[in-house]
């Protein structure tokens, strides 16, 4: 799975399980680990660990998984490395805190919107 696929892929699980602000980072030329990053916030711990657990299932019934992953028991940072595309999922008050968009400002944000229509015309095709 390409790595805009698979950011759409975990934008549709995320949207579908009420994620709150989702951002989609286009960090391709800026990092040399990853392309893209997918951030999202939770309402509580418990919506963290949830955003996280769906979109681990939904990847692995793809038959795409994560690389590595961490903050799962606390639910205050969950990261999930799936190689082309890292997953940031917060509990709002740490993503304040952590400021990814502020320190990747230099990266294009890409409309989650975009993403799945682009993902749903490929999947037609």
């Amino acid at each position: 799975m390409a790595g805009r696929e698979l950011a759409a892929a975990c934008v549709r699980v995320a949207l579908e399980v009420k994620a709150e602000d989702l951002v989609v980072l286009d960090v391709r030329g800026l990092a040399t680990f990853t392309d893209y990053f997918v951030i999202m916030s939770g309402r509580s711990t418990r919506h963290v660990q949830g955003l996280a657990s769906a979109i681990e299932e939904e990847l692995r019934a793809k038959r795409a998984s994560t690389k590595h992953s961490e903050g799962l028991q606390s639910g205050l940072w969950v990261l999930l490395d799936l190689g082309d595309v890292v997953v940031h999922v917060f509990y709002h008050e740490n993503r304040k805190f952590y400021d990814l968009e502020g320190l990747w400002h230099e990266a294009p944000r890409l409309e989650a919107e975009e993403l799945l229509h682009e993902s749903s015309i490929q999947e037609v095709s």
